[in-house]
């Protein structure tokens, strides 16, 4: 199987080639897109990263195989110009943290939804507080899934940055979970990772 690094070289004299890029990463971008800016402009931002992708894919750098990295800094950036509608999902994304589930469930079941719903209620504002560059950085790490090296290429920052801002991320984020729920730092960051 090609890398998608091969992929992209090819591309260059057959467009398409390109395609193979997309069918690889559509998905994952997608999602990424999708949590960022709400299933609307998930879309939006999934064609325009595979476009500015396409003609920019002279740029990729080889270095790397997988392409996945560069997508996501694309998405990134392309984000940033629907912040307002952002700032809207967050909103809706802290009030349906507050509704509870209608789908039937045991006891247990509910109970569980129940602490799940209170986590994010209480992690919601925290990431909607945090600055654009840290909570892009946080988001690329827990939803793009991306390693601090891949994380690092997306936003063309150094890996050390990558690092110092997921820690602020959850130094900040522990810190509301413990005033809001008095409940131990620790609490905050096991919401962070799962």
């Amino acid at each position: 199987m090609s890398t998608d690094s091969a992929i992209i070289r090819r591309s260059v004299d057959d467009p398409r080639a390109f395609a193979e890029i997309f069918d690889r990463h559509a998905r994952v971008v997608g999602a990424f897109a999708a949590r960022r800016v709400g299933s609307d402009a998930a879309e939006d931002v999934l064609s325009e990263t595979f476009l500015v992708a396409f003609r920019r894919r002279g740029d990729f750098d080889h270095r790397w195989e997988s392409a996945r990295p560069w997508l996501l800094g694309i998405a990134t950036r392309l984000v940033r110009s629907h912040r307002a509608h952002e700032a809207g999902h967050w909103r809706a994304l802290g009030a349906a943290a507050g509704e509870p589930g209608s789908d039937e469930g045991g006891l247990e079941a509910a109970s569980e939804r129940l602490d799940a719903t209170a986590r994010v209620r209480e992690l919601v504002p925290g990431i909607a507080a945090v600055s654009a560059r840290d909570r892009d950085t946080l988001l690329l790490y827990a939803w793009g899934d991306l390693t601090y090296e891949e994380v690092a290429v997306a936003l063309g920052v150094p890996v050390g940055t990558v690092r110092s801002r997921l820690n602020r991320v959850r130094r900040r984020l522990g810190a509301t979970a413990v005033a809001r729920a008095g409940s131990p730092v620790r609490r905050g960051e096991e919401a962070l990772d799962g």
